[in-house]
């Protein structure tokens, strides 16, 4: 498969960065575990208790962690396409990857299924729009009838004076949270850059294109936001 995302992306592939991953998201997200919380409520509505879930962007662990360790009967099929952070994600989960089945590659890569559950965090805004509608179609194609789909990420409106001012009050935000200033610049250069950040009504309108129903918008902070559909 060809790789849709941009430069920015390689960074993931970095065995050291991967390494040193886990201790970010919390920085940069406002709320980040708690987001993990709230998916896992939305999941359990109507994910069975012996659920298999199917976790686009699978590298570092984070949502494997928090989901196994709410939900003991679920099973997980992540995939992602970074190498070094599906190892990061092995490393973190220990004992629970008996419940994990990695896949290197693209959600084109994952197999069929179907799962009772998906979700995919901190990914899609790596993605262009026509590719991530492609994205969300083939992860959609994968899941049983009703089943849920969580999934969150960068989403902010993009007319130029309101971006600004969110990718400044982003920058505040990590800074506020202990990341050194000039970091926290070159974080929101990153998102100014090199993602392929939309705004929501859009990235809805993306989900509801790729077979999704009753998306609905359940976290909203700064520069971030989470929906969950069904398929």
């Amino acid at each position: 498969m060809t790789d849709h995302s941009k430069p920015f992306v390689e960074i993931f592939k970095d065995p050291e960065h991967a390494a040193q991953y886990a201790a970010g998201p919390a920085k940069f997200m406002p709320g980040f575990e708690s987001v993990h919380r709230m998916a896992g409520v939305l999941l359990r509505e109507s994910a069975p208790a012996d659920a298999h879930v199917l976790v686009h962007g699978a590298g570092g662990g984070l949502e494997i962690e928090a989901f196994a360790r709410e939900s003991p009967g679920w099973t997980f099929t992540g995939v992602d396409p970074a190498k070094a952070m599906l190892e990061a994600a092995a490393a973190r989960l220990g004992a629970l990857n008996e419940r994990v089945e990695f896949h290197h590659g693209y959600a084109d890569d994952a197999p069929a299924g179907p799962y009772d559950a998906a979700t995919s965090f901190l990914t899609l805004h790596f993605i262009e729009a026509r590719e991530r509608l492609r994205t969300v179609a083939e992860i959609v194609r994968r899941l049983k009838p009703g089943a849920p789909f969580v999934t969150a990420h960068c989403s902010f409106p993009q007319d130029s004076a309101q971006r600004e001012l969110w990718l400044a009050r982003h920058r505040e935000f990590t800074i506020s949270s202990g990341v050194d200033p000039e970091l926290a610049e070159q974080g929101r250069r990153d998102i100014s850059e090199s993602l392929a950040v939309l705004n929501p009504e859009t990235d809805a309108q993306i989900l509801r294109d790729a077979g999704l129903s009753d998306v609905t918008l359940f976290y909203s902070a700064f520069t971030w936001r989470a929906w969950v559909g069904r398929a």
